[in-house]
């Protein structure tokens, strides 16, 4: 019992440093500066271990989305989530938005900040923060996020599910002025297409 509490205070110890509650911070601030009520949008390139690549410009505003991308185009409402996928000739695909089986792989990316403990140091192009997963937490085991040094807006993020590595390299970033009409399904521009309901 001794050595068990022992463990949880030098845990405790380990994330309340000076370091870690600095990396916390200014962590918070980039996470906010994407995700925030305001919104934001960036333009991603993905890197998973030099097997998959791809690119695209994504929007956000609270739980409303949109991406384009080179394979499709996807607009999320906050309820329901509308696909168009380019190889699919005049089609629309309609998922739930919280049950989109069209996402498969943004599922694995689910991130809860409170799951990891957190460090940052200098690096010649910004700021590294550092975070690792607590014992026994799913999903993400480890997050590299590089931001700029006086306003924290987001460079790159490495992270890591089991073993493999997936980069995400961020440019033309822009946090607000982003509308509810710009993230708006244009079904008008859709009407002679196919809907196909899958929720």
């Amino acid at each position: 019992m001794f050595m068990s509490l022992l463990m949880v205070l030098c845990s405790v110890q380990a994330e309340d440093t000076p370091n870690s509650r600095q990396a916390r911070r200014i962590f918070n601030s980039a996470y906010q500066q994407v995700f925030g009520e305001q919104g934001a949008t960036l333009h991603y390139d993905v890197n998973i271990i030099g097997i998959y690549k791809t690119n695209g410009t994504i929007w956000y505003k609270g739980k409303k989305s949109k991406f384009e991308d080179a394979k499709m185009n996807s607009w999320n409402d906050g309820v329901t989530v509308y696909t168009v996928k380019k190889k699919k000739k005049k089609e629309v695909e309609i998922h739930s938005a919280k049950n989109n089986k069209s996402d498969k792989y943004s599922s694995k990316f689910k991130f809860e900040p409170e799951n990891f403990d957190y460090s940052i140091a200098e690096q010649p192009e910004g700021l590294m923060i550092t975070l690792h997963a607590k014992k026994g937490k799913k999903g993400i085991k480890e997050v590299h996020a590089l931001v700029k040094r006086k306003t924290y807006e987001p460079i790159s993020v490495r992270i890591k599910i089991a073993f493999v590595w997936t980069t995400i390299r961020i440019s033309n970033f822009r946090s607000g002025g982003i509308t509810d009409e710009m993230l708006r399904f244009p079904k008008e521009k859709y009407k002679d297409y196919e809907f196909v309901d899958k929720r």
